[in-house]
This record gives structure tokens, C-alpha cells and sequence, in this order.
């Protein structure tokens, strides 16, 4: 039973390995397919949103670059479905002048599949789908980061992938990236109707050529060799006619085509000269206010200064007459014990009485008393209030 059991778990794993390998290759051979209809359909008409071939090319797109997908692992060891555009927002973040921010930052477009679908329409209209996808998988490590074994954008036929897409620079897009093929809700649905070949069995192809052998044989009898050369002429000149109007209405198509391109990048010039003018009247206020705010601060610097000056000024004045008076006051100290030394004794008033003898000595001992006392004064304010005159002369002492 064991046996069997691994015998039917190894047929089963076989089984799915094939199915995977036929997948692989059935949606490599339906992209080839989708890109060439989409080539030869814009030769006569500009390919849109509304197009079919377009809208399947898409479709088949979103299936190879979710193809065996890993998905997200959240807190709780679940794994939620992921859509591709994590995976190119991540692996195409080195590519140069990229537009992943642009679509991140778009209103309209919130879910990552419908983030994925504008990625998509941006780069077709920037012709570089094929070098995003090239960008893309050279970074090996993050693509087996997001992918399973097995997966297209593993194996070798990636690259293949990437050179069928280089065909699709040739073709000018025109899309709107706030229309429903933009909606994340809608799946993905590939059409492989235009694909299929229609495959005649050997009874029938049997019968038919008996039929346009009978036809043939039947006409010749009838016909002449005149006028079988006027209709082949006739058919000569038809078939050089036809060719001649598909040939004027392709060039008629294309002339077509480059108009209207022409039209929407003078349109999209315009959108962006009127976005510069308005950004460069934008700065141009923004320099005035700065300018003004410049002047404003310059002239509330300079009155500072003009005001600190005074100040320093009124600071200076003050030291020099705080300097002055103290010069003054050392000048004016000698004059002022000369000056009680030149001060007369007391004057005592006789009151009518005449003057004794004794009277006379106890006013000249009085007298001594002060011119005493004054000198003693004088001495000590010599000594206390300059001492730079003793310094400059010593040899003078005083009497």
C-alpha cells in the first residue's frame, strides 16, 4: 500500500509537472500571437483601450507575470494573493527615470492590481515595456524572492518574453488611465479564439480540389485563348489596382496615425508649458517674498547695529567722565589740606574789653593748637591719598 501510495503521488507530481511545462509554453505562444496582431492591426488603426487585441494582450500579460506567484505571509502564518505589481515596483526600482512613483501617487488608481494595469499603458506609451521586463529580471534574487519553481519569469523562456515585447516599441499607444480597463475589480479573461487554426480533414481537401478540377476543366472547354488573355490581363490590371489602393490606404492610415500623435504631444506640450508658467510664476512670488523678508531683516539688522553703536558710545563717555572725576578727585586733595593750612586761626572777639596780657598768650596757644592739628592732617593725607609723588621723588621728605 505504501508503494502504491508513492507510485501514485509520483504520477500525480509528473502529471502536474507537465501540466505546468504545457501552460508555460501555451501562454509564450499566445503572447507571440497577441504581439503580432497587435502589429498588424496598427497599421490601420490606432490601438486604444477599446481595442480587442489590445485588451487580450493585456490579459494574457497579467497571466505570465502572475504565473505561479508567491503570496504575501501575513502575522498569523497565512498567505494572501499578491499581485505583480509588488514585484515590479520592487525589481524595476533601479531602472532610470522610472514612473513607479507617478503611478503610486495616482488618485484614481488605489487597488496594486489596478496600479499593475496602469503600469502597463504607462510604459507602452513610453515604448519601454521590454526594458522594465529585461531590468526586471536581471535582478535574479528578487525574482526567486517572489516567484515559484517553475514559474515563467524563472526559466529561460523570460528572456525570450522579453525580445517578443521590443516589437511593441514600434506601435504608438494612445490610452486613458481613468477608464475601466484600469478597474482592479475585473479579472483577467484571455481569449484564445483568434488563435485557434481551423484544420481540414483529408476527405474534405480531397473534394474540394475535384471540385476546382471539374471547374477548371469545364472553363477551358469553354474559353477561348483570346479571351483568356484579356482576362488575365483584365485580372493583371485588378490586381495591380488592389494592391496599389491598400498600398495609398495604409500610407493614408499611417499619415493618420502620426497626426493624431502629433496632436496629443502638442496637446501634452501644452499641458506642460502651462504647468512651467504656473511653477515659474510660483517661484517668482516666492523670490519676491523672500526678497522682502531680506530687506525687512537687513533693515532691522542695521537699525541693531546703529542702536548698539549708541549704545557702546554712551558706555565710552561714561567711563571717561567716571575716568575725569577720579583724576579730579586726586587733583583736588592737596588743595584742600592747602587750603586749611591757609586758613586763618579763630578771631576771637574782644566784646569792648581791651586786651591782657594773659589773653593775648592763651590766643597764640589756640593758634599753635590748629596750625598743629592742620599739619598733622596734611601729613596724612600725603600719605594715604598719593603715594605716586613719594615714588617719583624720594630724595623729598617733608618738612
Amino acid at each position: 500500500m505504501a508503494s502504491l501510495g508513492v507510485g501514485l503521488h509520483l504520477i500525480r507530481k509528473r502529471g502536474a509537472g507537465r501540466s505546468a511545462a504545457v501552460e508555460r509554453r501555451n501562454l509564450l505562444t499566445v503572447c507571440r500571437f497577441s504581439v503580432k496582431t497587435l502589429l498588424d492591426r496598427s497599421c490601420f488603426e490606432t490601438i486604444d483601450d477599446s481595442s480587442p487585441e489590445f485588451v487580450n494582450f493585456v490579459s494574457i500579460l497579467e497571466h505570465i507575470l502572475s504565473h505561479r506567484l508567491k503570496g504575501q505571509t501575513t502575522w498569523f502564518g497565512y498567505e494572501s494573493p499578491r499581485s505583480f505589481w509588488d514585484y515590479i515596483k520592487t525589481a524595476c526600482s533601479k531602472v532610470p527615470h522610472n514612473c513607479i512613483r507617478s503611478i503610486e501617487s495616482m488618485e484614481n488608481v488605489r487597488s496594486s492590481r489596478a496600479k499593475g494595469r496602469a503600469w502597463i499603458r504607462v510604459v507602452l506609451m513610453e515604448k519601454r515595456l521590454s526594458e522594465y521586463i529585461s531590468s526586471a529580471l536581471r535582478d535574479f534574487k528578487m525574482t526567486r524572492r517572489f516567484y515559484e519553481d517553475g514559474a515563467i519569469m524563472l526559466g529561460e523562456e523570460a528572456g525570450l518574453l522579453a525580445d517578443t515585447l521590443i516589437g511593441l516599441n514600434t506601435i504608438d499607444f494612445s490610452f486613458c488611465l481613468k477608464g475601466e480597463g484600469v478597474d482592479g475589480s475585473c479579472p483577467a479573461v484571455i481569449d484564445y479564439t483568434p488563435y485557434l487554426k481551423f484544420t481540414q480533414s483529408a476527405d474534405s481537401i480531397s473534394s474540394d480540389e475535384e471540385e476546382m478540377r471539374t471547374m477548371g476543366s469545364s472553363g477551358s472547354e469553354s474559353s477561348t485563348p483570346d479571351k483568356m488573355a484579356t482576362a488575365a490581363s483584365i485580372f493583371t490590371e485588378q490586381s495591380n489596382l488592389v494592391t496599389k489602393c491598400k498600398r495609398f490606404e495604409q500610407k493614408y492610415r499611417m499619415a493618420l496615425e502620426q497626426k493624431g500623435y502629433l496632436e496629443e504631444l502638442v496637446r501634452l506640450r501644452e499641458a506642460q508649458l502651462s504647468e512651467a508658467v504656473s511653477h515659474n510664476k510660483a517661484l517668482q512670488q516666492s523670490l519676491a517674498d523672500t526678497h522682502l523678508s531680506h530687506s525687512l531683516e537687513k533693515e532691522q539688522l542695521e537699525y541693531i547695529v546703529l542702536e548698539l553703536q549708541d549704545q557702546l558710545k554712551s558706555f565710552q563717555s561714561l567711563e571717561q567722565l567716571s575716568a575725569d572725576m577720579s583724576l579730579s578727585q586726586t587733583s583736588l586733595e592737596p588743595s584742600h589740606t592747602l587750603s586749611l593750612e591757609a586758613r586763618p586761626g579763630p578771631h576771637w572777639p574782644h566784646q569792648g574789653k581791651e586786651e591782657t596780657p594773659s589773653l593775648r598768650g592763651l590766643c597764640g596757644s589756640l593758634t599753635s593748637v590748629a596750625s598743629y592739628k592742620s599739619l598733622a592732617i596734611l601729613k596724612s593725607s600725603e600719605c594715604l591719598a598719593s603715594p605716586a609723588t613719594e615714588i617719583s621723588s624720594p630724595g623729598v621728605t617733608p618738612s
